[in-house]
């Protein structure tokens, strides 16, 4: 995380944090018990407040900050409560649960089973592959700028501990083309990997991954892909995209509860991954002393005691997503998205920092205000209309970014123009 904008959220203090837990409870109490009617364009705001139910996120403020962290639907928080319950109960670990989870979650990003590893979250999975790659002093690893931390530390880690050389391109809002031109720019034969994030955390561009897979294939370049922001928000087919290795989280737009997320590993490349983090249940070694035996795919990565309550948790936030559709899922964050990006190209004086391009962008829109700083703009918007947004204050960004996702609805994408047009008024 950006030094900038952790002081800020730390200095606003448990105050706010309290006031927006205050009565969540009885909200709770009713999330979830919806079923959703048949989605139909004419009846569609039916539909998506049916959808809306499941979530007993309060409605004040409106939360728009699904890029950051992501509400779990109440299905997926009683997956994780009465799962640790049962365990409880007989005080078992429930190691069980997690094979019929993974088959599960492969599939929906087009995995498979084997080719997937649970792990807390997107910054362990990527960490995961950093370490894991047998990288030597010298080597050279290329990613883009706007790298969220996660994606970004585990490589100037390995700078630290084995001397890789560490290659930053900008990102394009212009072209696809653009992108991966820049990336072309920066290989030489040196270069081992190349890391993307398939949509950047600071302004939602989407970068062009299968293009630039097919780039690194050809040239025996690792590609890994920070997929964060992808994974929930646009429909991902790991089998087609071409990539090595992708990280995802449970906790942004998939829904799923904090600490969970995976790691997918080619099972043509799994070997090139070196295991870094091991126990009981990375292979076998049956007597001491004697030679392991991983287990044939990328759960060698998994060890120790789980916490499978967050796994199968997570197994039923990617069932409730298929429940909607994931392509409808796209379709109405992006729609929501392109209707702010539309009003705030509007506003005079107003910098809108997302690509006009509708291919480089999907569900989040990022403004930036001519006077105030990110810090005076967050807080006002938040403070005076009840709109948690995220500031943005990475790369000098100067920014406030605005997710949509499928508990938000029009009328509160109104209210968000609304409060940007006071704010460029009364900042």
């Amino acid at each position: 995380m950006n030094l900038d904008r952790r002081q800020f959220l730390q200095g606003m203090g448990g105050g706010v944090a309290g006031a927006l837990i205050a009565g969540s409870t009885a909200r709770a109490a009713t999330a979830g018990s919806a079923t959703l009617p048949a989605f139909s364009t004419s009846t569609s705001a039916d539909f998506w407040r049916a959808v809306r139910a499941h979530f007993p996120l309060q409605d004040d403020p409106v939360y728009l900050n699904c890029g950051g962290l992501g509400p779990a639907s109440q299905r997926v928080l009683d997956a994780v409560f009465s799962t640790m319950l049962a365990l409880q109960q007989h005080s078992e670990t429930g190691h069980n649960l997690i094979q019929p989870a993974r088959e599960i979650v492969a599939p929906f990003v087009g995995a498979e089973p084997r080719e997937l590893c649970f792990t807390r979250n997107a910054t362990e999975g990527n960490a995961l592959i950093a370490a894991g790659l047998r990288l030597r002093a010298g080597d050279e690893v290329i990613f883009e700028s706007h790298a969220h931390p996660g994606g970004s530390f585990p490589w100037f880690n390995q700078t630290k501990e084995r001397g890789v050389t560490v290659k930053l391109f900008e990102p394009s809002p212009v072209s696809a083309e653009e992108n991966l031109a820049r990336i072309r720019a920066l290989v030489t034969p040196r270069t081992k990997v190349i890391q993307v994030s398939h949509i950047t955390c600071t302004d939602g561009l989407v970068l062009p991954v299968r293009a630039i897979a097919e780039f690194a294939a050809a040239r025996g370049i690792w590609f890994h892909v920070d997929g964060a922001q992808a994974v929930g928000m646009v429909p991902v087919n790991l089998g087609a995209l071409g990539c090595d290795s992708y990280a995802f989280c449970g906790h942004k737009w998939l829904g799923g509860p904090h600490e969970s997320g995976a790691v997918f590993i080619r099972h043509a490349r799994l070997d090139a991954v070196a295991v870094t983090g091991i126990g009981s249940h990375s292979g076998e070694l049956p007597f001491l002393p004697g030679e392991i035996r991983y287990v044939d795919g990328a759960a060698r990565h998994e060890y120790g005691t789980r916490n499978a309550g967050l796994i199968v948790a997570l197994a039923e936030a990617v069932r409730l997503q298929k429940e909607i559709g994931v392509e409808r899922i796209a379709a109405y964050g992006r729609d929501l998205a392109t209707y702010l990006h539309a009003e705030f190209s509007k506003i005079s004086g107003l910098v809108v920092l997302t690509s006009a391009r509708p291919e480089l962008r999907a569900s989040m829109v990022t403004i930036s205000h001519p006077r105030a700083s990110a810090g005076d703009f967050f807080t006002y918007l938040l403070k005076t209309h009840g709109l948690r947004c995220r500031p943005v204050t990475e790369q000098k960004l100067n920014a406030v970014r605005v997710s949509t996702h499928v508990f938000n609805s029009p009328a509160e994408c109104e209210r968000v123009v609304v409060g940007v047009r006071a704010a460029m008024r009364d900042l």
